[in-house]
């Protein structure tokens, strides 16, 4: 009997054991478990944050190809207006024509480049005149405007002293 009750207590001291082990392995596993959740969240964060500027990026970029294309629409327009004489449009037209050669065309194009560079200097150039004598215009005008009120002032000091 006491043979089988010393059996009886390794087997038990084996099974304690190995509930033991099993626990750690658990607890373990739980731990490891919990680890790869934080790390799943944590990138699943990163990710809504990244897919959130994606789609506020895509809508920018979607909101500034609508207004390119609107002021395209309105160059289009101008240019339209531009060239809506006829006789215009037929001498450009025949213009083209008479180039013959691939060295005349980037001739006329360097040409034309030229010449729109130079009116956008100019443009330029009378856009800043133009800003110059508004400001200019506008400290004239202020200065008038204080010139005006000492003047007053000066009136009524002495209407009050001749009143006295």
């Amino acid at each position: 009997m006491t043979e089988s009750t010393d059996k009886t207590a390794v087997l038990t001291q084996k099974w304690l054991a190995e509930i033991q082990a099993l626990k750690q392995q658990l607890g373990e596993q739980q731990r490891e478990r919990d680890a790869a959740w934080e790390s799943a969240e944590k990138w699943r964060k990163l990710y809504n944050t990244e897919a959130e500027q994606r789609r506020t990026d895509a809508h920018l970029s979607q909101q500034a190809i609508a207004s390119l294309k609107v002021e395209i629409q309105k160059l289009k327009g101008i240019e339209a207006g531009i060239l809506v004489d006829g006789k215009i449009t037929t001498a450009i037209q025949q213009e083209i024509q008479q180039i013959q050669s691939v060295k005349e065309l980037q001739g006329k194009l360097i040409a034309v480049t030229k010449e729109r560079d130079r009116l956008l200097q100019a443009l330029k150039t009378e856009q800043d005149n133009h800003a110059q004598t508004r400001k200019s215009l506008t400290t004239a005008l202020g200065d008038a405007i204080d010139s005006l009120a000492r003047e007053r002032k000066s009136e009524q000091g002495q209407s009050k002293a001749n009143s006295l």
